[in-house]
């Protein structure tokens, strides 16, 4: 029997992934309505979060933040003990090591999880999960995570999962704005987007040449501006942001973007490779 808590359309997911797979599952959630379709399916509903976490040793936690899991686990401290609590909802690093913490003071054991698809790709090919934390109790239950999609295992440091979810969220993040920035900027001249996605498309899959140089420079702390010195390409972030203005489009996005250029000129990287921004980033 495997627990599960949280039914929005991830944790629905989930649960139809396990019973697809034959596993028996508890639920519970705050809106009692939600659990109906997952029970209809085979589902256990259970009436409280106590016994929820008594029914099963997996507890897998699908909520919207980490403060959620605390309103919840709160009434349910005493059946904590010897359980596995596996996190898969959003929050920072920090908060992830204050979780593990509070949980291990109740006596149960603290996975960290990330899952880095939407609901519909829950179980399938595409699917994969990171996960931190010990390293004994994830092999344990590796098979039964592995069904939601692959199980990256980071390390035992509890942080590393949500690092790495928050990182990869970050590029998406970034590259929606970016692109829907870009498209009013095209928009601006009275050109449709449609015209303009073929070019955007081949410019994101270009993206992924430039990353495993970009890595060793990065972890070398050597950045060579032989190809792309980061005077030129400061130059272009200025214009693109110039073009924004005289479009009357928001500015903040580029001039974000302008503002590394001109950190890094400053700290007297102007010579060096773009990935010399990464020198005034990381010193926030």
């Amino acid at each position: 029997m495997i627990t599960l808590i949280g039914l929005g359309p991830m944790g629905q997911a989930m649960v139809r992934v396990l019973l697809e797979n034959g596993h028996g599952v508890t639920v519970w959630n705050r809106t009692a309505g939600r659990a109906d379709g997952v029970v209809a399916a085979g589902a256990v509903r259970a009436e409280t979060p106590a016994d929820a976490v008594a029914a099963s040793e997996l507890v897998l936690l699908s909520l919207t933040d980490y403060a959620a899991m605390y309103d919840i686990l709160g009434r349910a401290e005493e059946a904590l003990a010897g359980k596995v609590i596996v996190n898969l909802s959003s929050d920072t690093p920090e908060k992830t090591r204050e979780a593990a913490d509070w949980v291990k003071a109740r006596g149960g054991q603290f996975i960290a999880g990330g899952v880095m698809v939407p609901a519909p790709l829950v179980g399938k090919e595409e699917a994969y999960v990171f996960y931190s934390g010990p390293e004994d109790v994830f092999e344990k239950h590796r098979d039964t995570l592995a069904l939601i999609g692959r199980a990256d295992f980071l390390g035992e440091d509890v942080r590393l999962a949500q690092l790495f979810y928050q990182a990869q969220l970050d590029i998406f993040l970034t590259s929606l704005s970016v692109f829907l920035h870009a498209s009013a900027l095209i928009r601006s001249a009275g050109v449709t987007v449609q015209k303009f996605v073929p070019y955007a498309k081949d410019n994101f899959a270009m993206m992924a040449y430039y990353l495993e140089d970009a890595a060793k420079q990065v972890e070398a702390g050597e950045h060579p501006g032989d190809e792309a010195n980061v005077t030129m390409m400061g130059a272009t972030a200025d214009h693109i942001a110039q073009a924004s203005r005289d479009a009357g489009i928001d500015v903040a996005l580029p001039e974000a973007i302008k503002s590394h250029y001109d950190r890094a000129i400053a700290a007297g990287h102007g010579r060096s490779s773009w990935t010399s921004l990464y020198e005034v980033i990381k010193e926030g």
